[in-house]
């Protein structure tokens, strides 16, 4: 399943790619044909992002406010197969697929949108072909052919949801939820979910207090949307080896200076994921030199998917065990308490 910054990065895409454009809404599999009759030529006013939850305001014009009654709400989640794939001609900068399975943003062959926040590849449809290998038209013979109009793809596989501006669609694949809402729904989703560290309101003090209120693993909790919203698997692993903590320590035994570390630690990993794409983790003076035969991962993570390799800092074998239906990843040494 994507982790949340996935579904930030998602968001600042659409925000950029969309924002402030009327838009065509259809559902080729049919099965959000009445939602997407009702966003057909509606404006798309942004999108932003809450844990792993996308929200997208729609409206009959560019100049309204969010919390306008005439606003209409798109929620998505992706949950483990969602995703969202787009194409379109030269003047569409855009990532060709973000979410599961196929997920590539921040591979090869793609660069950072103007403002930030997606990517692009080169090799989209209608591109023109005096572009150089960043996309940039650079000089060229005068008398070059223009290239042909772009036409929108057929749609491949099961598409829940096309959205198509002028330039460019973007296609929702296999959503856990596809739904419309009005703003008091969006407001009754966002109450069931923690704190997100990559949003302007995110509140430490509520993950603090929620976690401390559990008897629970925090290795459990920091997977629980309603005590911390957008950490996945990987976040989990990772933010707990940097901050020295134990998987199975339960929340209300672990201080509170000590989960203040783990929301600051998050916090700057993840706007690292919106920025690249990527989930690295490993401080620079940690990474080892040259990177050890198959682990790649030592590059990369400390413990995730590094089961029985030896720990980074102390040498000791990482150690895994399926906790709540998830692969847990800690060393024993680093994370004894």
């Amino acid at each position: 399943m994507p982790e949340g910054h996935t579904i930030h990065r998602l968001a600042a895409a659409l925000s950029e790619l969309y924002g402030g454009q009327p838009l065509r809404a259809s559902s080729p599999q049919g099965r959000f044909a009445a939602g997407a009759e009702r966003l057909d030529g509606q404006v798309m006013l942004g999108a932003q992002a809450h844990g792993k939850h996308l929200f997208v305001p729609f409206g009959p014009q560019a100049d309204l406010a969010v919390d306008d009654e005439a606003v209409t709400w798109l929620r998505i989640h992706l949950g483990l197969y969602g995703s969202w794939t787009f194409d379109g001609d030269s003047q569409f900068t855009a990532p060709h697929a973000i979410g599961a399975p196929r997920r590539r943003v921040g591979e090869r062959g793609e660069y950072a949108l103007a403002r930030g926040g997606g990517s692009a590849l080169s090799g989209l449809r209608g591109e023109d072909p005096q572009a150089g290998p960043e996309g940039v038209a650079v000089p060229g013979d005068p008398a070059a052919p223009a290239p042909l109009p772009w036409q929108p793809p057929e749609p491949r596989g099961a598409v829940r949801l096309r959205l198509q501006g002028e330039h460019g669609v973007a296609d929702l694949t296999g959503p856990a939820a596809c739904e419309l809402l009005d703003a008091e729904g969006v407001a009754a989703v966002r109450r069931r979910l923690g704190p997100d560290p990559l949003r302007p309101d995110g509140d430490a003090q509520a993950f603090v207090s929620a976690a401390r209120r559990r008897r629970k693993a925090v290795g459990e909790l920091l997977m629980d949307q309603s005590v911390l919203a957008g950490a996945g698997n990987i976040y989990r692993a990772e933010t707990l080896f940097r901050t020295g903590t134990s998987p199975f320590r339960p929340g209300n035994r672990v201080s509170e200076q000590r989960l203040r570390a783990i929301w600051e630690d998050l916090r700057p990993l993840m706007e690292y994921g919106v920025d690249t794409g990527f989930i690295t983790t490993v401080d620079e003076q940690d990474v080892p030199e040259p990177l050890p035969s198959g682990d790649q991962e030592a590059g990369r993570w400390y413990v995730y998917h590094r089961t029985g390799r030896p720990c980074l800092r102390c040498g000791t074998p990482i150690a895994e065990k399926e906790v709540a239906g998830r692969r847990l990843f800690w060393c024993p040494r680093c994370q004894a308490r």
